[in-house]
């Protein structure tokens, strides 16, 4: 059920997040009539999906092969919907620099969908197995429902970041300004694309490594290869959070400097910082993986930690991807970002589709390399023609060679004791601090 929440999410927000930053800064508008526009136009959209999701739930549950849960149906459908008319107060939090407020909120939903979800299933669901219960489990729990509390949790934590938001949401709205609505649609919806296809891009390597191998290594095999595969790429997350959280930070300053003196000169330095930042963590990871390996808890996988540098370096191909895209988005050029994703998409299932076969799931991490490094270097060329940024390219590529070389020199030290093993990955780190210094010291002055 979650893996469709992804998608569901890009789609019932419709680029509509970013066209709000991209209009509240060109200050043709009153940022309040931008934002009831855009706040009016998913409350609209997204009504109409809860609405259908609640008349078509029973063929919907059908169709996922959960004939006996219509009801997840509905949950999900309004979880989604929540979510998605959520995005646009945080997005407001954002360009108000309200960092404190915009973190606050998205913990306490975190919190309290973790709380809940221990009181059912750490508290009710042991209790009543047991034979014992008492008020609150005769009230609020009926064990039918199972693993059903999972969702009711993300529901009702859902519903208090809703209400939560509501206070920003409320705050200066005026009449949506329909004839705003157009040019905002033809703005965002390429980005609904180019959010599909991206997501593609990070989904659909698990499903082709189940589908291709079903038939060549049985269930079993077929399972294990992507246990192996999934279990291997969480840490590559490590990257992937940081890149999160920097989209959340840079995408409303990108829009808000835009007009200012020195922008391209300031985009080129982020990016030059943010490289060095993602190329230590790579470095640190890899020197340290005999610790890292320890978030897989089974050790059957850990056969498969060949391929968490490839995974890395691809996030790290994404992440100045994400950087980059800000030409076409301060250029109006969505398209392109659309027709990125598209390109990337079709590499991640040619190569998937070509290789898989002889070589399971080292083919999808080369795969995903070579998909978002593709994209990078595309949306670099297209950049330098609708948007030239003065990268510091030489910088940036110099800091990667060296945390890569690095870790290659890391893995000639053939020592076993595991206390000495790592003080010597110290001296590679401090190494990369010091070459970090030589590259960047001209801007430290």
């Amino acid at each position: 059920m979650y893996a469709y929440v992804a998608f569901l999410i890009i789609l019932l927000t419709y680029g509509m997040e970013t066209a709000y930053f991209r209009f509240s800064t060109k200050g043709e508008h009153e940022p309040s009539s931008i934002f009831s526009t855009v706040l009016s136009s998913l409350i609209s959209s997204t009504g109409l999906f809860i609405l259908m999701a609640i008349i078509f739930a029973q063929p919907i549950a059908d169709w996922l092969m959960y004939p006996d849960n219509k009801e997840y149906v509905v949950w999900f459908g309004i979880i989604v919907g929540l979510d998605a008319i959520s995005s646009i107060p945080l997005a407001r939090l954002r360009t108000e620099n309200k960092a404190k407020t915009f973190a606050s909120i998205n913990i306490v939903n975190v919190l309290v969908y973790l709380g809940f979800n221990f009181f059912f299933l750490s508290y009710c669901l042991p209790l009543v197995a047991e034979g014992g219960g008492n008020w609150l489990t005769d009230t609020f729990y009926d064990p039918n429902t199972g693993v059903g509390y999972v969702f009711i949790a993300n529901l009702i934590a859902s519903g208090v970041k809703f209400l939560l938001l509501t206070p920003t949401m409320l705050r200066g709205l005026t009449k949506p300004d329909l004839k705003l609505l157009k040019p905002m649609l033809i703005y965002s919806l390429p980005l609904l694309v180019a959010g599909l296809a991206g997501m593609m891009n990070e989904m659909f390597d698990r499903v082709m490594l189940k589908r291709i191998l079903y038939p060549v290594l049985g269930e079993e095999g077929a399972m294990y290869q992507l246990g192996v595969y999934g279990a291997c790429y969480k840490l590559s997350i490590i990257i992937a959070l940081m890149i999160q959280a920097f989209r959340y930070a840079a995408e409303p300053f990108f829009f808000s400097q835009e007009k200012e003196k020195g922008s391209k000169q300031l985009y080129a330095k982020i990016m030059t910082y943010f490289v060095w930042v993602l190329a230590g963590t790579f470095l640190f990871v890899m020197l340290y993986i005999d610790l890292f390996k320890y978030f897989i808890p089974n050790e059957a996988y850990w056969v498969g930690l060949k391929i968490v540098p490839i995974l890395l370096m691809a996030n790290i191909f994404l992440g100045i991807y994400y950087n980059q895209s800000v030409w076409y988005k301060l250029t109006d050029k969505t398209s392109y970002g659309a027709g990125l994703a598209i390109f990337g998409a079709s590499v991640t299932v040619v190569l998937n589709l070509l290789f898989i076969p002889k070589y399971g799931y080292l083919a999808s991490a080369w795969a995903t390399f070579a998909c978002y490094g593709s994209m990078m270097l595309a949306s670099y060329f297209l950049g330098r023609k609708y948007y030239p940024v003065p990268y510091e390219v030489g910088k940036v590529v110099s800091m990667i060679s060296g945390a890569v070389i690095l870790y290659a020199l890391s893995g000639l030290v053939d020592v076993e004791k595991t206390e000495l093993r790592m003080a010597i990955n110290l001296v590679f780190l401090l190494g990369y601090l010091g070459l970090s210094w030589v590259i960047l010291r001209p801007k430290f002055k």
